[in-house]
């Protein structure tokens, strides 16, 4: 049976004056940015800009605390804009800059939010403490507020190192990677308040720890940070919504295989005759090497011994996850509850990628001539999408739930990762501006 999640609507009449000024600030200020910055758009762009307002009042309306980061994450934005004056320069001088809001210092806050976030989850679920778990929370919505501090400010850099640069932060694999982190955190934030339970946080924060340890590598071994101009395949303004639709998907499809991996930990902690053990054993190996995807990467860089050491770690993360099966399993959620989580997930998420396929290929048939042309990146987004098609399929046409569907899901995070990550590091094509 599904849990059933309806929160009740103020209407209107019922909105306080914050809601109406948080409105009011939105239209406003893309009023402003249509008058500044017009000239410099096309009608699309402009469309999407003037779109952006009543979305964003709507998902601050409906749900609060987004609201409250929105407008953390603005404050905070203007206060880095105004304190460049307009120099990038500026950025190792000012003393705001070089420690928290310019674009590199507000992304390394989010990394290291993000790993605290996880301990303190952790420790929480492990102890039991309400504390330990509320400081997860916390933790995660500052590291989620500094990540896309982080964006909404190297946006403005690219613009400070020349207008032809400029160009909004989701064009590589350095950027995608703090929008991926952020956006999975946000998700998971969003399912935690409305099922009122903390305890998945330790396991969807280790996917986003994850993301986060590949970023830091790609940071200090590829001086990822440097905002490089755009290929001329990606100078359209489809990009703009193309790839935050993709990573929508990306992000809760990840988040649906952790709430999966709980959902078989729950059922295996419970189970009285051990069956399974050696399949959930096999499966914690798996997703530890999954989520070390990167480490690959060593062949061509040499940093085999940091490779093997995040695999281990994961490793030792995960299989002590499963010894400690019963003891975890009696915090979980009911398998009720995960088996929901994990649907309405995935039912986003596939809801965006979706959207996000048809964006891409009308991309494509401006960019290349064709709407499809069989190229590995494509070919794995439609591997991605028949996969959780299928998936949404035999859950409401055929009533499957539970475990099945858990390792699905779990399995689903192979095909993601791959299509995410797989192809810029061993396959060539169209794509090829993303490789490694």
């Amino acid at each position: 049976m599904d849990v059933v999640l309806s929160p009740p609507s103020r209407g209107l009449r019922g909105r306080s004056w914050f809601d109406w000024a948080y409105a009011a600030a939105l239209v406003l200020g893309a009023l402003f940015a249509l008058g500044r910055y017009g000239a410099y758009m096309d009608i699309y762009e402009k469309a999407i800009l003037l779109l952006a307002a009543p979305v964003f009042i709507a998902l601050g309306w409906a749900w609060g605390a987004l609201r409250v980061l929105c407008v953390v994450v603005a404050a905070a934005t203007f206060i880095a804009i105004g304190a460049y004056q307009g120099e990038l320069s500026r950025s190792e001088q000012a003393f705001l800059l070089k420690y928290l809001v310019s674009s590199q210092s507000a992304i390394m806050w989010m990394c290291a939010l993000f790993f605290l976030s996880t301990a303190s989850y952790w420790a929480g679920l492990v102890t039991t403490s309400d504390f330990a778990s509320k400081a997860g929370s916390g933790l995660a919505w500052s590291a989620a507020a500094f990540g896309t501090i982080g964006l909404l400010v190297r946006w403005y850099e690219s613009y400070l190192i020349g207008p032809d640069v400029g160009h909004i932060p989701v064009s590589n694999l350095y950027e995608v990677f703090v929008l991926f982190s952020a956006m999975t955190a946000l998700f998971y934030l969003y399912y935690e308040e409305c099922y009122a339970t903390r305890q998945l946080g330790a396991f969807v924060m280790v996917v986003v720890s994850a993301a986060v340890g590949f970023l830091l590598w790609y940071t200090f071994e590829r001086e990822a940070q440097e905002i490089q101009p755009l290929v001329p395949a990606l100078q359209s303004w489809w990009m703009k919504i193309h790839v935050p639709a993709n990573f929508v998907g990306y992000g809760t499809f990840s988040l649906a295989a952790m709430v999966g991996f709980a959902y078989l930990v729950k059922t295996q902690g419970e189970s009285r005759s051990g069956r399974g053990a050696l399949a959930l054993w096999g499966a914690a190996m798996v997703l530890a090497l999954l989520l070390a995807l990167e480490a690959v990467a060593f062949r061509r860089t040499g940093s085999s011994v940091f490779w093997l050491g995040y695999f281990a770690l994961f490793a030792l993360v995960f299989g002590g996850i499963v010894a400690a099966r019963k003891r975890i399993a009696a915090r979980l959620p009911a398998r009720e509850l995960l088996d929901d989580l994990m649907y309405r997930s995935i039912a986003v998420g596939f809801g965006f990628f979706t959207i996000a396929t048809i964006l891409g290929a009308l991309w494509a048939a401006e960019a290349w001539g064709a709407y499809w042309s069989w190229d590995p990146k494509e070919t794995w987004a439609l591997i991605v999408w028949l996969n959780y098609a299928a998936w949404l399929h035999m859950r409401q046409m055929k009533g499957m739930r539970g475990a099945p569907l858990a390792w699905w899901a779990l399995g689903g995070l192979l095909v993601t990762t791959f299509a995410f990550l797989g192809v810029n590091m061993f396959l060539s094509g169209l794509h090829s501006y993303g490789q490694l």
